[in-house]
């Protein structure tokens, strides 16, 4: 489900954005060839952060008119602490801007947070967390927000081979934690698809993120789900929904998919990150980065 250019309607208007806070680097840790998870002192963004947001490097500043986009890959309210899950090289956003090559003591400036995350509704209870490499940064607090809520949670990471799978170290011990490697170095010899089907009459609801072929096919199962679960759907209305409607059918949606994007104005103005929505042009860094399933558009749908 790639962003793309539309060609519908969209508006631009959007509230003044979030004020940027100094932060200071607390800790930079490898824990993988080339990933570095970095823990600020941001304690304005920790209190209202939520799974699946984002913040704006906005120091330091790389060239160029748009920010770098980072997902929030943890934090901790009581310790006013954010993390961010980092990949060093020329192409990424992160060390574009500078940030993977810091060291602790330093400070840098962050906006946010930003974007809608992650709905979680207030009767689920078990939680299935579905990554692959690319896509574990956008996901990694859902699994520590699920335990300190007191839930349930299990998380299904995907990668090529045991060199990429984030260490179980990173996550909360009461997390189930289960990989799949296309070699079959390490757990399930194949897809973390093959693994979702083990899990779908357990969760109550399933929060992902990774690449296009990732996403598409979890959006086909999770429509297939509501037949082999005997669960009724009715058909949507037309017509426009409140903003409270829409998260109200966010927290209901069995599955929930957080969307990348490495560069925005994060006020909806620049376009650059419009994505087709089933309703229409959606912008990810506005009514995203997290959407119910059936608020895309996928290429079966075309």
């Amino acid at each position: 489900m790639p962003l793309r250019p539309t060609t519908g309607r969209l508006a631009t208007s959007a509230p003044n954005r979030s004020r940027g806070e100094e932060v200071s680097l607390l800790e930079r840790r490898e824990v993988l060839p080339g990933r570095y998870l970095l823990t600020w002192a941001a304690p304005d963004i920790a209190r209202r952060v939520q799974p699946g947001q984002f913040i704006h490097v906005v120091a330091p500043r790389r060239p160029g008119l748009l920010l770098p986009a980072i997902p929030v890959a943890g934090f901790d309210r009581a310790a006013g602490r954010v993390s961010l899950l980092l990949a060093d090289g020329a192409d990424g956003a992160a060390a574009a801007a500078g940030l993977t090559a810091l060291r602790a003591g330093d400070e840098a400036a962050f906006e946010g947070p930003l974007g809608r995350g992650f709905e979680v509704d207030a009767r689920s209870r078990f939680l299935l967390v579905v990554a692959d490499g690319e896509g574990i940064a956008h996901v990694r607090a859902c699994v520590d927000e699920a335990v300190a809520s007191g839930r349930q949670v299990t998380l299904l990471l995907g990668v090529a081979k045991v060199s990429q799978v984030l260490p179980s170290s990173l996550l909360p011990d009461e997390a189930e934690y289960v990989v799949a490697t296309t070699d079959g170095s390490l757990g399930h010899h194949g897809s973390v698809i093959d693994l979702v089907a083990r899990y779908e009459a357990w969760a109550d609801q399933c929060f992902a993120a990774g690449s296009e072929a990732l996403l598409a096919r979890l959006a086909g199962l999770a429509r297939g789900r509501d037949a082999r679960m005997g669960v009724a759907r009715l058909r949507r209305k037309r017509g426009r929904r409140t903003e409270a409607t829409k998260a109200a059918a966010r927290r209901r949606a069995w599955l929930q998919v957080a969307l990348p994007h490495d560069a925005g104005c994060a006020l909806g103005v620049c376009l650059g990150c419009v994505t087709d929505g089933a309703d229409g042009p959606a912008r990810v860094c506005r009514e995203g980065p997290a959407f119910a399933v059936d608020e895309l558009r996928w290429a079966a749908d075309r």
